[in-house]
């Protein structure tokens, strides 16, 4: 995902008037251009970039739905709704089979090593916003075992 797509998108639910959906995305604009002037590419924003940033406020709304009180519908009914546009950006990521078959092309060496954190050290890297965080250490725990 590019920002300009993303710039696009914003615009085109501006004039279709879909006020949730706009600022949803203007969100993600604004999380882009301040992760590309932090890491100082401001003007270029690599996509790899734009992927983590659309992933990290994905993460940051499942929290919210996930600690939303019940009693507060319309406010859970908000943060679902940004949820799923997020949804649309976001980078497929792998699955826990493609995990595992990637580990064990890629660092069978380290694997059979059997040590958990120096495998997560090496393989991390090279994952990362390519597969849930979540997903890699389940499928190195049972690798190394």
């Amino acid at each position: 995902m590019t920002l300009e797509v993303l710039q696009k998108e914003m615009i085109a639910a501006m004039k279709a008037k879909d006020k949730e959906r706009k600022d949803s995305i203007s969100a993600l604009v604004s999380a882009v251009k301040k992760a590309g002037i932090d890491n100082g590419c401001r003007d270029h924003v690599p996509e790899d970039m734009v992927n983590q940033v659309i992933l990290k406020e994905m993460k940051s709304v499942k929290e919210q739905i996930d600690t939303c009180p019940a009693e507060r519908a319309e406010l859970l009914q908000q943060y679902q709704a940004r949820y799923q546009v997020f949804q649309e950006f976001a980078p497929s990521l792998m699955s826990e089979e493609e995990v595992e078959a990637y580990l064990k092309e890629k660092f069978p060496e380290i694997l059979a090593s059997g040590n958990k954190g120096q495998v997560m050290k090496a393989v991390m890297p090279e994952l990362k916003g390519k597969a849930d965080g979540k997903v890699i250490n389940q499928v190195v725990g049972k690798l190394c075992q």
